[in-house]
C-alpha cells in the first residue's frame, strides 16, 4: 500500500522532530547549576583548577558551576559516579590522567566500576603537568646520586596521591630504571602526601610542581630532577632525569574535562569551545602556572587521543612491573 499524505505528513513531522530534538535541548542549555566532580579531596591541584574554570564558566553560561569532591579508590569511585550520571551537561569530570590506567592496578568492579576508553565523551584536555622527583629538605638528599646512595644503604619510602596514579606508576619505573627499591607510600590525594613529606615522615615523593612549589624556595623540599623530556619553563633550573643518567623514565601528567557517554554532541563543542576561551586568559594562565600546570586546549579528539596513548602505554608498564595497590 502506498502512504496517504496524511502519513507522510506524520513522518516527516517525526524526522524533523528527531533532527532537531538535541538542538533544541541544547539551545535551552543550560538551566540549572552544572556540577563539576573531581575524584580527589580538596586542596590538591585538580581541584584548584577545577574551581578555577567553574568560577571562568560560571559567568560565561550565566548558570552557577560548582565543585564536588567525591575522593576514594584513586579517583575510580567519583568517575564512576559521572559515568553513571544523567548524560545532560549538568554533571562533568574534571580528571589527571590517573582516569586513564587506575583501574588496570586496583582492578575495580561493582560501584567502582566504568569504561575509560567508550564510557564517557571527552570534552577537552585543560592541562599538561611535568612532574619532578623532590625530596623532604630534613632527608640530607641534595641531588640524585645522594638519593640513590641513600636509598641502598636505607630503607626509603616515597609518598604519591594513591595506588595507580601517574606518580606511583613514575616511582616504580623510577626503581627498575635507577636500581633502587625505594618504598610506595599511597595517600589519598595530594595535600596529605605533600604535608607528610613536610613533616618528614616520608623523605621522598614523585610529584606534579605546583603543590611542592611554595616550599622550594626555602629548601623545605629539593626538586631532584623533571621527570619528562624537556626541562619545564614552570622550573628551567631543574635538570631532566635523562641529564643525570637515568634513562627511558618519561612521565608527564595531564588533565582532562569529561561528560557521560550520550551527552548532547552540541553541548560537548559548546563547553569545548567556552574552555579553549578559558584556558588563553591571562589570569587564568598565571594561576594554572602558580598550580604547576600549563595550558592545554584543543578540540575533544586531542583528549580522546591522549587518554587512549595513556590507557595503553601505562597498562603495559604496569604489566611489565606488576604494580599493585599498596
Amino acid at each position: 500500500m502506498r502512504p496517504t499524505r496524511r502519513q507522510l505528513l506524520t513522518l516527516s513531522a517525526a524526522a524533523l522532530l528527531a533532527s532537531t530534538g538535541s538542538a533544541t535541548f541544547a539551545q535551552t542549555w543550560p538551566t540549572k547549576p552544572i556540577t563539576i566532580v573531581v575524584a580527589y579531596p580538596a586542596g590538591g591541584d585538580a581541584d584548584a583548577m577545577a574551581r578555577l574554570y567553574a568560577d571562568k564558566l560560571g559567568t560565561r553560561l550565566g548558570q552557577p558551576v560548582v565543585v564536588d569532591n567525591r575522593p576514594g579508590a584513586s579517583g575510580t569511585i567519583g568517575s564512576s559516579h559521572v559515568a553513571k550520571a544523567a548524560p545532560d551537561g549538568y554533571t562533568l569530570l574534571l580528571a589527571p590522567n590517573t582516569f586513564s590506567f587506575a583501574q588496570f592496578v586496583l582492578k575495580t568492579s561493582g560501584a567502582s566500576s566504568y569504561d575509560v576508553l567508550h564510557g564517557f565523551a571527552p570534552i577537552v584536555q585543560t592541562a599538561m603537568q611535568p612532574m619532578f622527583v623532590a625530596v623532604a629538605g630534613t632527608s640530607g638528599i641534595k641531588d640524585l646520586n645522594g638519593l640513590v646512595a641513600q636509598s641502598r644503604s636505607q630503607n626509603l619510602t616515597y609518598a604519591t596521591p594513591g595506588s595507580g596514579s601517574p606518580m606511583h606508576i613514575l616511582g616504580e619505573m623510577f626503581n627498575r630504571a635507577a636500581g633502587t627499591k625505594i618504598a610506595h607510600v599511597p595517600y589519598k590525594g595530594v595535600a596529605p602526601a605533600v604535608n607528610d613529606l613536610l613533616g618528614g615522615h616520608v623523605p621522598v615523593t614523585f610529584m606534579t610542581l605546583g603543590p611542592i612549589a611554595p616550599y622550594l624556595s626555602s629548601g623545605k623540599v629539593i626538586a631532584l630532577a623533571v621527570t619528562d623530556r624537556q626541562r619545564s619553563p614552570l622550573a628551567p633550573q631543574v635538570p631532566t632525569l635523562a641529564e643525570l643518567g637515568i634513562r627511558d623514565v618519561n612521565v608527564s601528567a595531564w588533565q582532562g574535562l569529561f561528560a557521560p557517554k550520550g551527552t548532547p554532541a552540541s553541548i560537548v563543542q559548546s563547553l569545548n569551545a567556552h574552555m579553549n576561551a578559558i584556558l588563553q586568559m591571562p589570569d587564568v594562565v598565571e594561576k594554572m602556572a602558580a598550580f604547576g600546570a600549563l595550558p592545554a586546549g584543543g578540540d575533544s579528539a586531542r583528549l580522546e587521543k591522549t587518554n587512549a596513548a595513556d590507557h595503553e602505554r601505562f597498562g603495559r608498564i604496569i604489566k611489565e612491573l606488576g604494580i599493585q595497590p599498596d
